[in-house]
């Protein structure tokens, strides 16, 4: 089947089930803008979110619960036209120099050129796990959907229920993964015209300014810590459709995903021999 016609069926995941505290609402009820004064808003009653960016200031909000392990859904609709320069960033992060971090980041561009997608994962605050992508379509136009799934075994990244990435608990072979921080999310616009956008070429046109990208039908199926532990009841039953704590890619969903890093990754850090001149990282061996 072409994997155009691929796109319209759900992903279908090999699971078994835990169900967690589902945690979806207003904007008002699970986020608290953060910076930017004034520049952020949330507006028919509480959802919709919008973030913008102008030569002063960006802007920024975060999670007031935070989460260990979950599925978390958010639809954006990025900066339209000339967007070089800018970059939204949208992830779960801990605090502290030993921090964990899991990365959607997206590198605004000319007028009628791509966006790109960046990935990041950092574990006991090392990163250095870029992946980057283009996207089969324009995500100035409508909103779509960036996922987050993150249980005890993978960390996998999801576009409109896509897999483009799975980061795998190697821990028995000595590779770090996440999975002892609560983390909470985060996200901002933001000018980052010195890196963003052809490695610093293209610089932000502030005569295009306010920037603006929109947020929508945020979902967290997630384990909210609180008091020091994960409030993560488990289920006996797989009829809810919330299996994600043992979820797992199937062969079709792993086939969708190797079709989108043939045909729309851009950078891997585990094929960038130049930048790792002792050695990839070992993970990039084991995958």
């Amino acid at each position: 089947m072409a994997f155009s016609n691929k796109l319209s069926l759900l992903v279908i995941f090999s699971c078994t089930c835990l169900l967690s505290i589902a945690n979806a609402g207003s904007f008002y009820q699970d986020f608290d803008i953060t910076w930017g004064d004034g520049r952020g808003k949330i507006v028919n009653n509480g959802q919709l979110l919008t973030l913008s960016l102008d030569k002063t200031s960006g802007s920024g909000f975060q999670s007031k619960h935070e989460y260990l392990f979950g599925k978390i859904d958010m639809q954006l609709k990025l900066v339209p036209g000339n967007s070089a320069g800018t970059v939204t960033a949208y992830y779960l992060s801990s605090q502290g120099p030993t921090h964990d971090e899991i990365d959607f980041e997206f590198l605004g561009n000319l007028t009628g050129e791509p966006y790109t997608l960046h990935t990041n994962v950092f574990t006991q605050g090392k990163g250095n796990r870029e992946m980057q992508f283009k996207l089969w379509f324009d995500p100035t136009k409508n909103f779509h959907t960036y996922s987050i799934l993150w249980n005890p075994r993978h960390v996998i990244f999801m576009v409109d229920n896509v897999p483009i990435r799975d980061y795998k608990n190697l821990e028995a072979k000595g590779i770090s993964f996440p999975k002892n921080q609560p983390m909470r999310i985060y996200s901002s616009l933001w000018n980052a015209d010195d890196w963003a956008t052809q490695g610093g070429l293209i610089k932000t046109d502030w005569s295009k300014a306010p920037f603006t990208a929109a947020y929508r039908n945020f979902n967290a199926n997630a384990c909210v810590w609180s008091s020091g532990s994960a409030k993560c009841p488990p289920m006996q039953t797989a009829a809810a459709g919330d299996n994600w704590f043992n979820q797992e890619l199937d062969s079709t969903s792993q086939a969708r995903m190797r079709w989108v890093q043939r045909n729309y990754m851009i950078y891997n850090y585990c094929t960038d021999g130049k930048r790792f001149p002792q050695g990839l990282p070992p993970e990039c061996h084991m995958v």
